[in-house]
């Protein structure tokens, strides 16, 4: 996957995240998780930031998470370094996202071909963490719109390719969007359950190591 499919993934959430009704409405839980509309969305920018440092860390070691401060602002609340100021609203909450996305995709864009990120699901390449930051953002905007009332439908084709990246056992013959969903473990597909639990494959194809 590239930084452009990652561009077009942050940027489609933004447009959709902006038709959210006003701030009272992010105080509301986020789909099936616990946590608020905001934290979910603070947590989704952490993330996209999180791979893109663990992207540039050269020096040893390079097996550990860069250590970030991280704390939760409340119980059962996401433990992010990453924060929006609640003064600036949910246009900065916004802006925060867009800029990790940003962050993320310039590192996916400039990083060496031997650069390895660390992640608890294995070394990730440049390609693994343009897909993790995407699955992220398509996953927890999915969270979001369950919890602001919106529609969230990505682009098949985008689904597609994080799936052939990061899920390479997946089921094929069903909708990707849905396959994406019943992967991360927030739908059913015919004949198998929903997953309770679940992890992607960061590892490379074999003709890319």
């Amino acid at each position: 996957m590239t930084a452009e499919d990652l561009e077009e993934a942050v940027r489609l959430a933004v447009e959709t995240l902006r038709r959210a009704s006003g701030p009272a409405a992010w105080q509301a839980r986020a789909g099936s998780l616990d946590w608020t509309c905001w934290e979910t969305a603070e947590h989704l920018a952490d993330d996209l930031f999180a791979y893109a440092v663990q992207l540039g860390l050269t020096v040893p070691p390079l097996d550990v998470n860069v250590p970030f401060a991280m704390e939760s602002r409340t119980p059962g609340g996401p433990r992010n370094a990453v924060r929006a100021d609640p003064a600036a609203g949910v246009t900065g909450l916004l802006q925060v996202l867009q800029s990790s996305g940003a962050l993320l995709a310039a590192m996916v864009r400039t990083a060496p071909p031997h650069a390895r990120a660390h992640h608890i699901f294995g070394p990730a390449d440049a390609s693994a963490c343009a897909a993790m930051g995407l699955v992220e953002t398509l996953v927890h905007v999915h969270d979001l719109a369950g919890g602001l009332g919106l529609d969230w439908t990505p682009p098949a084709r985008l689904c597609a390719r994080a799936l052939a990246r990061l899920f390479p056992g997946a089921p094929g013959g069903a909708d990707p969007w849905t396959t994406l969903l019943w992967a991360t473990g927030r739908a059913e597909l015919p004949g198998r359950r929903r997953l309770t639990r679940w992890c992607w494959h960061n590892e490379p194809p074999p003709h890319q190591q």
